[in-house]
């Protein structure tokens, strides 16, 4: 065992709990520090001139709500036990946020809303207002918004009131002149209302928005009559999302165990609290005092508190601001006007890659036709992430309902959908389909689908496995791989997957499919050495890995090995990446791009060269798992592998164009910095970017 193998290890929270050996110090970045350099990229996206404005003010947004959940998950993290170590790491993550956040604002307010103004569409504070556009607005507040409004007092004799998790509210000092008194009100701004208000005239094109805090503010006099209203303060809370679940306790099901973290996470201790410009130094102290914060948790924003509600903005009907829409196009397999989804699949193996290739046309079509097919006699399902219009689960209770056994592994303590998965839950056990939620002590993150066939008088199996959620919403903005095939020797790896997952019994050996926590990370780590053997034999090597993150220190430590040994390591990590390539003497032969566009690139494929000059010839797996500790040791998930040469030539072709980008591919340097490629000329990914040049290559498939 290296040095680098013994010291290295990484805790369920993610966070380093041993020092790091002196080479793989040489090449580590802390996770959190990498993942803000991710979200700089897509900031960058807001800035980059390239980009339409209104898709512009769609990344101002992403940014915010990216950022959102870094502190839900990952900040509270680190605040948990606050070592100094913890406490410098969270001043080092101040200090690298604040140029980003004035950023965003400078963005917003020199860019996007002169942009916006151009065409017509202006913002508006209360202030700016002229008398006949305060008059609506007032009228908007009175109809549309008192109602919804519940004043209060913070009242030193008073329990402080609650505040919810990324609520947005206004504080002010609060005097009753009968009493001479001062105290403080307080009201949220409704998040379930809209956030920007037109106020405009209605006759034209023109709008006026107005955010709905100004709104309020303007007319808070009528929810407190007759008091005397201070200046107000603007501030939003951010809480932890980290709730423990005590898997063991022998008192309760899981499903009461998560019921209980979803109601206690509203709860949870507050790790981020944002003020507006121009805040009251005596109620920012009583907010700190009370939520007991230190310095580094406090952020004053110079523009917008919430940039998230830009959401609204960017999904204005304005054709000429925003990217030309994509359809996703339904392969010619599968296009026929009643395919047999079955003969096909047993014809060969098909790859469908979305959102190029219809989801709705091919993964949501073979569970709908196996649950309406007289010959099917089950249709087994993990799911992760369950969308409010999945057809998923429609297709589920009909076959249930029409006496097929139907099982589904659903993952309910999927972090913020929990109380969604646990409704779908109820929904197909009403319909007498089997619901369990995986296997205790690990989170069910595969992406497989099967389902039995009687043929012939014997059964036959049909697999889907897939690098993405079954959720027809992100489907349409993912970028993600499935592979359906029915194969004996991947469909009896998932039959056993299934019964792994549905029933108790140790972890079963697999043939074909690499299966997290048991066999995956050790067959990856035996590929890496395999093409380490035969750069020494001579023989080619290369070893290409296109996931959302890497962070795994076995696999880290694995490709320090085989760059030093001469073999050729590209990495395609779109979000944190913890080694830094082109450090002299340990990854000089690695390079990290990272792409970051209109679709989030999210399916995982994993390439060796396996000793063929030709890379198409080489081995290819996709599936659910990255690189990282958590998902190599801590979740049920699956990669299969891709045999069939039409598919990997295809999966080739996806990464070269990976590889070839200069549109929106940004490369790491040796200083772990990121850098934005300059598009080549002409045409291919090179000019137009992965994203365009998939979509045209999908166009040319469906004319064929």
């Amino acid at each position: 065992m290296s040095s680098m193998e013994a010291l290295v290890s990484i805790g369920d929270d993610g966070v380093l709990n041993q020092t790091l050996s002196s080479e793989l110090s040489k090449i580590w970045i802390d996770r959190d520090l990498g993942w803000l350099d991710f979200n700089e990229r897509v900031l960058a996206q807001s800035m980059d001139e390239r980009t339409l404005l209104l898709e512009r003010v769609k990344f101002l947004a992403i940014f915010s709500s990216n950022l959102d959940e870094f502190f839900m998950k990952r900040i509270a993290v680190l605040r948990e036990k606050l070592t100094r170590e913890r406490i410098e790491l969270l001043t080092a993550i101040r200090n690298k946020l604040l140029p980003s956040l004035a950023l965003q604002a400078d963005c917003f307010r020199k860019t996007i809303v002169p942009g916006l103004a151009s065409h017509g569409i202006t913002f508006a504070k209360w202030h700016d207002l002229e008398p006949e556009q305060r008059r609506r607005a007032s009228d908007y507040f009175d109809a549309q918004v008192s109602p919804a409004l519940t004043p209060l007092v913070i009242d030193p004799v008073a329990p402080f009131p609650f505040l919810s998790n990324l609520s947005t509210s206004l504080a002010f000092p609060l005097r009753d002149p009968a009493r001479a008194e001062i105290v403080h009100g307080r009201v949220k701004v409704p998040g379930t209302l809209k956030q920007w208000v037109d106020v405009g005239n209605g006759e034209s094109a023109c709008k006026v928005l107005v955010p709905l805090r100004e709104i309020i503010s303007g007319n808070l006099d009528k929810l407190y009559a007759g008091m005397e209203l201070g200046p107000v303060t603007l501030f939003r809370v951010t809480r932890d999302a980290e709730v423990a679940l005590d898997e063991d306790a022998e008192d309760a099901s899981l499903a009461e165990l998560v019921q209980e973290q979803v109601r206690q996470r509203r709860y949870e201790p507050v790790v981020r609290l944002e003020f507006g410009c121009g805040a009251d130094p005596a109620i920012k102290a009583m907010l700190v005092e009370h939520f007991k914060l230190l310095a580094v948790d406090l952020y004053e924003a110079t523009d917008e508190l919430d940039f998230t509600s830009l959401f609204e903005i960017a999904g204005m009907d304005i054709p000429s601001l925003r990217d030309r829409p994509w359809i996703p196009i339904t392969p010619p397999a599968f296009a026929d006007a009643e395919p047999d989804v079955f003969a096909l699949i047993r014809e060969r193996d098909v790859l469908v890659h979305h959102p190029y290739d219809s989801f709705e046309g091919t993964v949501e079509h073979l569970v709908a036709a196996a649950a309406d097919d007289p010959q099917t006699l089950a249709i087994k399902m993990t799911a992760y992430r369950i969308g409010d219009d999945t057809p998923f689960v429609r297709s589920l209770i009909r076959a249930a309902e029409s006496g097929k056994q139907v099982a589904c592994a659903i993952e309910i303590k999927a972090r913020f959908d929990e109380e969604r998965n646990m409704h779908w839950a109820a929904e197909l056990e009403k319909s007498g389909a089997h619901v369990t939620y995986g296997v205790r002590g690990l989170k069910t993150h595969a992406k497989t689908i099967l389902v039995v066939r009687e043929e012939d008088g014997s059964l036959r199996s049909y697999v889907h496995i897939g690098t993405g959620n079954y959720h027809v919403r992100t489907a349409k903005l993912y970028s993600d791989l499935g592979l359906f095939t029915c194969n004996p020797e991947i469909t009896r790896d998932v039959v056993h997957l299934f019964h792994y997952l549905t029933g108790r019994s140790a972890p079963p050996a697999y043939a074909s499919l690499l299966v997290a926590p048991v066999t995956m990370r050790p067959r990856f780590l035996q590929m890496v050495e395999r093409e380490i053997e035969n750069r020494n034999a001579g023989r080619p090597a290369r070893i290409i890995a296109k996931m959302n993150q890497l962070e795994d220190p076995e696999m880290i430590r694995a490709l320090v090995e085989a760059a030093t040994a001469g073999v050729p390591v590209d990495l395609i990590v779109r979000g944190f990446c913890c080694l830094r390539p082109g450090v002299p003497g340990l990854t000089e032969g690695i390079r990290v791009r990272s792409i970051i566009g209109r679709f989030l690139e999210h399916a995982r494929i994993y390439h060796f060269a396996s000793a063929q000059e030709d890379p198409a010839a080489g081995e290819f797996f996709i599936g659910s798992a990255d690189w990282m500790q958590r998902n190599l040791s801590s979740r049920v998930e699956v990669v299969t592998p891709v045999w069939d040469p039409a598919l990997k030539a295809t999966l080739w072709e996806v990464l070269d164009t990976n590889l070839r980008d200069q549109r929106l591919a940004w490369i790491m340097s040796s200083d772990g910095s990121y850098g934005l490629l300059q598009p080549g000329d002409g045409g291919g990914p090179e000019a137009l970017g992965t994203h365009e040049t998939l979509m045209d290559l999908a166009r040319a498939r469906a004319t064929l």
